[in-house]
């Protein structure tokens, strides 16, 4: 599982906040990463330099799964570090529910049918 960290001019991203990160998802997400090819981490600060309250810290999550359209998760938060982790739980259970109905799905479509057999239809007798 590939991840691509990006942030804006607000957000100091440093090594230290890179591997916070991967270490976040790999902890939350890892049980995905059969499923998963890519996610890409957005941070941004959405009041900027300017004010210093409230939950203006976002974390926008975007994973890739194999052969599905991308899923995507947004949390704000006071500080970075619980934007990420708070977008990391969200994610995984947005990944959990949306794999196990995946899951659900194929296993349905591969067990036996358990209904009723329809009756054969019989031709009348010719005399």
């Amino acid at each position: 599982m590939q991840v691509q960290i990006n942030s804006d001019r607000n957000i100091q991203a440093d090594e230290r906040l890179a591997e916070f990160v991967r270490e976040t998802l790999h902890t939350k997400l890892s049980r995905f990463a059969d499923h998963v090819t890519r996610i890409e981490v957005h941070l941004s600060d959405e009041n900027g330099n300017t004010k210093h309250a409230g939950n203006d810290k976002r974390c926008l999550l975007e994973a890739r799964p194999e052969g599905m359209e991308p899923i995507a998760i947004t949390e704000h938060a006071a500080t970075v570090g619980q934007a990420v982790a708070g977008a990391a739980d969200k994610l995984q259970r947005k990944l959990s529910s949306t794999i196990g109905k995946l899951r659900d799905k194929h296993t349905r479509a591969g067990s036996p049918d358990f209904s009723e057999p329809e009756p054969a239809a019989t031709e009348p007798e010719q005399a």
